[in-house]
């Protein structure tokens, strides 16, 4: 009797260590928004970046004029489930970034998109909406990478969470390396 209490009493020790690492166990989280499906292949690119780096991310397509409550409901979500960064790519007036800013005090990246319509531009190269993301009014700030840079806006979601993981600051010194190294080896030897 005396052993079957000691393996009872070492499984409920067991259960409360997990529970409490477990609650210890942070996941670095970035919300991915856009507000077209035909956004998608392009804002995919930072998906795969996160994922490089081992960044939990969840993607929602909504646009700030067809669906504004809808965000505003989704942008509280993500903040509750402790998402830490949120990156936005909009085309044309490109307003889904700002609205964003203004519903939160996450940081907010805008992925300024060029408006392609079965396969035709709109003729303005996505400058519409970098000059419409990069002009936020002051105190909402919405920090801009170029024009269908997804995966730049990667990048700089993986620095800004570095500064609270140190695991991700690691990893992200070591890519840096490997790039300077690549960079190296590829100016060696050239031939003309």
């Amino acid at each position: 009797m005396r052993s079957l209490f000691g393996k009872k009493r070492l499984f409920i020790e067991f259960v409360l260590i997990l529970r409490y690492y477990e609650s210890e166990v942070v996941f670095m989280k970035v919300a991915i928004f856009f507000g077209s499906k035909s956004d998608k292949d392009t804002m995919k690119k930072a998906a795969d970046v996160l994922k490089e780096f081992g960044i939990e991310y969840k993607a929602f397509i909504l646009s700030a004029h067809r669906a504004g409550a809808l965000l505003h409901e989704t942008v509280k979500k993500v903040e509750d489930e402790g998402f830490e960064v949120i990156i936005a790519g909009a085309g044309l007036a490109a307003a889904l970034p700002g609205v964003i800013a203004g519903a939160t005090t996450l940081p907010v990246i805008g992925v300024p998109l060029e408006c392609v319509n079965p396969g035709v531009s709109n003729g303005l190269g996505g400058m519409d909406a970098l000059l419409s993301i990069v002009q936020m009014p002051p105190q909402i700030p919405v920090a801009t990478v170029g024009i269908n840079s997804a995966k730049n806006a990667a990048y700089l979601a993986a620095e800004i969470l570095s500064i609270k993981y140190p695991e991700l600051k690691e990893k992200l010194a070591a890519f840096r390396k490997k790039l300077a190294d690549e960079a190296v080896a590829s100016g060696l030897g050239v031939a003309f």
